[in-house]
């Protein structure tokens, strides 16, 4: 709902990831239920969602972090092992109950069978791995761009791997003692539980998950320049640009914004972000959310010491200088002070 409200493709992609994981207790649910349609009337026909996971959380991912991306017919491909799979069940399902329990009794059959676990374990390895490459590129990227890394929780992409690869592994240990003791339908189904777990955990985690309107990150977004923006040929124009970054920064106070970030910077003053990054990395020997805290940090100690009342408390001035949460600020003071604000006064 909150996806369709606020047009938010992410929001869209995760409720998928949901449906498709409680699609996978679904033999378990009906079974206990009694109700027996799925091996009935519906025996043969293709409800197995394995290959369609990877390739959704993939997507996931990529819409969190970059609120342009958009779904495109080039991206069918990846739907493309599903697809094949869903094509090889209906062809006996539509001939009717006796060609799929021929089927199914084949020996060939239990080759097809192998062959989609391949492709099943074969997806999870290859979009989970593409899923932790972009977790590690936006956390390097991030410190450039953002002035409260916060906003979004990069640890959130690292846990949702994790929690999938947790769920996977117990469903493999357990397919593994069921094969060994041939436990029967009432003893077989404890990886289900362990998935009910995690599908609480990626439901609640990610709906709780911070939503910034502007985020714009893609892998290529290393050597991606601005279109119309001119690169300096030196370092001295890199130098003007700091120089010129410091002083609106300190005569408008820019830090005090909470979500600023580099790119409505450099719209500020008129350069790409690429250019201004590299500005900010030289002139100032630290990263743009290091240079933004420092700023806000100082604009703190001043406060809390023309404050000699203490009317305010420390964590009150602190986001008056523009700091969102205490964990963010307790962490910055301490990364360019060398300790806690309480041992810093104190000394």
């Amino acid at each position: 709902m909150r996806g369709l409200r606020e047009d938010r493709l992410s929001d869209k992609l995760l409720a998928w990831v949901l449906f498709l994981l409680a699609m996978e207790v679904q033999d378990y649910t009906f079974g206990f239920a009694g109700i027996n349609v799925l091996w009935n009337e519906l025996n043969g026909f293709p409800r197995a969602v394995h290959l369609l996971i990877g390739p959704i959380v993939y997507f996931y991912f990529k819409a969190q972090i970059n609120r342009e991306f958009r779904l495109r017919k080039s991206h069918l491909i990846h739907f493309l092992p599903y697809s094949l799979y869903c094509i090889y069940q209906l062809i006996f399902f539509v001939q009717g109950a006796e060609v799929v329990e021929y089927k199914e009794s084949a020996i060939w059959d239990d080759y097809m069978g192998y062959l989609y676990l391949a492709m099943c374990y074969t997806s999870y390895t290859y979009y989970f791995s593409k899923c932790l490459r972009i977790y590690s590129a936006y956390r390097k990227w991030s410190v450039n761009q953002f002035s409260n890394i916060e906003l979004i929780d990069f640890k959130w992409f690292r846990n949702f791997i994790l929690a999938l690869i947790f769920y996977l592994s117990f469903r493999a240990i357990m397919n593994i003692l069921d094969a060994q003791f041939d436990w029967p339908f009432y003893q077989d189904w404890w990886w289900n539980l362990g998935l009910v777990m995690v599908i609480f955990y990626i439901g609640l985690a990610g709906i709780m998950q911070k939503q910034p309107a502007k985020i714009y990150f893609s892998m290529d977004d290393e050597t991606q320049i601005d279109e119309g923006k001119t690169i300096p040929a030196d370092e001295m124009e890199q130098s003007e640009l700091a120089k010129q970054l410091d002083e609106i920064m300190k005569s408008e106070r820019l830090f005090l914004q909470a979500e600023l970030n580099l790119r409505e910077l450099s719209q500020h003053l008129n350069t790409n972000t690429s250019l201004l990054s590299k500005a900010i990395n030289q002139s100032f020997k630290m990263n743009f959310n290091d240079y933004v805290n420092s700023l806000r940090i100082e604009a703190f100690i001043k406060a809390y010491q023309e404050d000699q009342e203490k009317n305010y408390t420390m964590i009150a001035l602190a986001f008056d200088a523009g700091f969102n949460s205490v964990s963010t600020f307790n962490r910055a003071f301490k990364k360019i002070k060398g300790n806690s604000p309480k041992e810093y006064f104190k000394n």
